[in-house]
């Protein structure tokens, strides 16, 4: 099993108000599943992305990843995990405005220090660029590029480390409904091929039907789950 949570919570404190974002989840994750956290705005789907992709922490229960306890992990191996396990695509993209696509998907490769040579790099970024369909838009800088293009350029750096996971917060907020649809499919296409593990948040029940693990949240709570 890549990921097993069990009884997790999170909490918040607002005064002397406890908050619980998350109660008592369970959930386990194989390799090569394409997820999606469903759920209305409130229910803690950001919230339990965030602690799968190990930029939040939880306060009670368990998180094991690739078997791993990771509360038994230094920040240092956290900080290492992060970096060459976990891939992220963001809503707001987070591409560096001064650098072009090239240079913005190849950034993850120099810092986790992966991707062997230059030229192995290069070759690597090259097939992801194609494959998101932007080969041509290399040395284009992000103001040059339509939002569904930047969501694309994001995908491709997301992978390009060659993670295990990749967590999308609302992958398709941004986009139009048809941009949206393309950039879903290409995470779908990238899933099969590469048999990357994709976990993403969405309320919009028409996405719901990509996913072959549809996981249901409300209030902070698992109410059900779906494989299909």
């Amino acid at each position: 099993m890549l990921i097993k949570i069990k009884d997790l919570f999170k909490i918040y404190q607002m005064g002397n108000v406890l908050i619980y974002a998350l109660k008592s989840v369970n959930l386990e994750i194989s390799q090569g599943e394409f997820v999606s956290i469903a759920g209305p705005s409130g229910s803690g789907k950001t919230t339990l992305l965030n602690i799968i992709g190990l930029i939040d922490n939880y306060n009670e229960g368990s998180l094991v990843i690739n078997d791993l306890k990771i509360k038994d992990q230094t920040n240092q191996e956290l900080a290492r995990l992060r970096r060459e396990f976990i891939g992220f695509i963001f809503q707001s993209f987070n591409l560096l405005p001064v650098l072009n696509v090239f240079e913005n998907v190849e950034l993850p490769l120099i810092i986790s220090k992966k991707g062997g040579t230059k030229a192995q790099r290069r070759e690597r970024i090259n097939y992801l660029l194609e494959e998101v369909g932007l080969a041509d838009r290399r040395k284009h800088t992000p103001s040059e590029l339509s939002g569904g293009q930047q969501q694309r350029v994001a995908i491709a750096r997301a992978l390009v480390t060659s993670p295990r996971i990749v967590i999308a917060d609302e992958p398709t907020a941004n986009l139009d409904s048809d941009t949206g649809e393309k950039v879903l499919k290409l995470m779908k296409d990238i899933n099969r091929t590469e048999k990357t593990t994709f976990i993403f948040s969405t309320h919009n029940s028409e996405i719901w039907k990509m996913a072959d693990h549809i996981v249901y949240l409300h209030d902070g709570t698992i109410k059900s789950e779906e494989r299909q």
